[in-house]
């Protein structure tokens, strides 16, 4: 492992733990050159998904390119990155459970957005805005109507 400090070659583990899923290890480490401390994670490497856009497009499934989608829709939002790993975590799961090893970007898209509707409202309309691509405000408008459904709309 490469000391991201001194990028030495020479480093000890200092203290090993399980994810709280077991699916996951976090390694803390000290580099022997400089004796600077960093963490690495440890995943199994799993069979990989391919993601097939609207366009016919196949891409290999990334979990950071989720992550980041996710991240702009809670900018600002009382949500954690700890919330998010999850719903990642959750996504993964249930592609691995999948037979077929391709999935189409808008069952991704679907299962982020039922995650998030529960989440944080706000942060499910900035992802669908940008996940439905909303030609017009009036789309925009439906999609908030839905999403206060008929006991919460505003009278008037």
């Amino acid at each position: 492992m490469r000391c991201p400090y001194c990028s030495a070659m020479s480093e000890k583990v200092v203290d090993s733990r399980e994810g709280k899923d077991g699916d996951v290890i976090r390694r803390r480490r000290e580099c022997l050159q400089c004796h600077r401390r960093f963490t690495t994670y440890e995943r199994i490497e799993e069979i990989h998904f391919m993601v097939v856009k609207k366009d016919g497009r196949r891409e290999p499934f990334d979990r950071h390119k989720l992550m980041g989608g996710l991240t702009k829709a809670i900018q600002k939002r009382p949500v954690s990155v700890a919330q998010l790993e999850e719903i990642v975590d959750d996504i993964e799961s249930r592609l691995a459970e999948k037979p077929d090893r391709e999935i189409s970007s808008t069952e991704v898209g679907e299962l982020v957005m039922h995650r998030l509707h529960d989440l944080d409202e706000v942060a499910y309309v900035r992802f669908a805005s940008v996940y439905r691509q909303f030609k017009d405000v009036n789309q925009f408008v439906e999609e908030v109507k839905s999403l206060l459904g008929p006991a919460r709309r505003p009278k008037g």
